[in-house]
């Protein structure tokens, strides 16, 4: 694939439609773990505008910072702290409209308003998670959720 995304204008789910396929593509065939996710990292900033994106993957009983698009983030996270803590212990997408009112929310940027992240399950344990910030109030909803499951899903083996 070619180092450019077609990016569709139309609703949220047209853009997800869109890109999805597209990511596949950028994947396919590449081994590189940490390229795969920086340029995932890349496709999803560059087509929502997201505040912050990445990744944060288990090692050492630590969430540790991956690639991401965005500015300075925390660099470990332990489990069941902060939501994406929360989302490796629990297993599930965390849906998050005001990080301010999320018990135990890690502030790495007080410019961050909501919050989606999302399990990177591989055999049922999570390898990592996908982060995904907005600058924004209550900017996430089921729609993020299905599509970056979905993304979550294609990405969770290569881990």
């Amino acid at each position: 694939m070619a180092e450019n995304l077609w990016i569709h204008s139309g609703n949220k789910a047209d853009k997800y439609e869109t890109l999805l396929p597209q990511i596949k593509a950028l994947i396919e065939g590449e081994t590189d773990v940490t390229a795969n996710l920086a340029n995932v990292s890349a496709a999803l900033k560059q087509t929502f505008g997201f505040f912050w994106v990445g990744f944060y993957l288990v090692k050492n009983e630590q969430l540790v910072l991956g690639p991401f698009q965005g500015s300075l983030a925390c660099t470990r996270i332990r489990f069941g702290k902060g939501v994406c803590g929360t989302a490796w212990e629990t297993k599930q997408t965390q849906l998050v409209p005001d990080v301010e009112a999320f018990p135990g929310h890690i502030a790495c940027s007080s410019d961050s308003k909501s919050e989606i992240v999302v399990p990177l399950l591989k055999e049922n344990q999570v390898a990592g998670v996908l982060d995904v910030d907005s600058d924004v109030l209550n900017d996430f909803d089921e729609t993020d959720a299905h599509y970056l499951q979905q993304l979550a899903e294609w990405l969770a083996p290569m881990i």
